[in-house]
């Protein structure tokens, strides 16, 4: 298959990148930076039988919102319907973080949240004019590739406390991290999920539906490492932002996710 990929500079696109690969596919890579450049001059849509769309500002705390949604909304809808013109099949990366802290509905608490419902909205209504096209709502990714997520402080807490511990041999957790829960999901079941499913056009979560907490995740890491756990001030600017509960919806009941124990257990060093 030859499949247009964007997003293949992040942790995400370059986990699918490596997976497609190996399987022997043909990419189309396309950088964060380069979207719109890309639309200007590619030609070649005929000859796409996939369009996978991991490329966005991820950022959960930017503030730039002409610049969010000049690369979340806009480039998507124009990437969009150039699909929808060429009867091109579409699966895209959406975000649990349009639930905000409701669970059973949309709730954005930033921007960013707030671009990507914008767009699976959009998928809501226009999913009868392709042949595919699919959003999954990722809940918190983690996984191998993101240590340079690391010093944005954009990491899966898994990552940022093996770093941590790594670089000083303690775990930082934030005051109350025992009531902060997040349905924690291996990229490797994302890149698995995403590209292997059996649902049709829509919108759909994609998590395990076990939610754990922040300070169970600290424990795990510090009980691996023999490290010591640090507790800090919850920071101001994470407050009324931050979400204190994800779980999804059972959208893929049979399927048998990694579970953080076992992922710290046998894939850490």
């Amino acid at each position: 298959m030859n499949i247009l990929l964007t997003g293949s500079d992040g942790f995400i696109g370059r986990n699918f990148t490596k997976t497609l690969s190996a399987m022997g596919h043909t990419l189309v890579c396309v950088e964060k930076d380069e979207c719109w450049e890309f639309m200007d001059n590619f030609r070649d849509w005929p000859d796409v039988d996939l369009v996978l769309h991991q490329g966005a500002i991820s950022n959960t705390t930017e503030r730039n919102i002409r610049k969010l949604f000049d690369n979340n909304v806009d480039f998507t809808l124009s990437l969009f319907e150039t699909a929808m013109k060429f009867s091109i099949p579409v699966k895209f990366a959406s975000s649990a973080s349009v639930y905000g802290n409701l669970m059973t509905e949309v709730n954005p608490l930033n921007h960013y949240a707030m671009s990507k419902l914008m767009v699976d909205m959009w998928i809501e209504d226009n999913k009868n004019n392709f042949p595919l096209i699919q959003s999954f709502r990722y809940f918190n990714v983690y996984g191998e590739g993101e240590e340079f997520k690391v010093t944005q402080g954009q990491a899966s807490p898994i990552s940022t406390f093996v770093d941590q511990v790594r670089r000083t041999g303690t775990v930082t957790l934030f005051e109350g991290s025992e009531n902060f829960h997040r349905d924690f999901v291996c990229v490797r079941d994302v890149v698995s999920l995403v590209l292997n499913n059996d649902k049709g056009s829509g919108v759909w979560d994609l998590g395990t539906g076990k939610p754990i907490s922040f300070q169970t995740v600290g424990d795990l890491i510090s009980s691996k490492y023999n490290a010591k756990i640090r507790v800090v001030k919850f920071p101001e600017h994470l407050r009324d932002k931050y979400q204190i509960y994800t779980k999804a919806k059972p959208h893929f009941p049979n399927y048998n996710f990694i579970t953080v124990e076992d992922y710290v257990e046998n894939c850490l060093d």
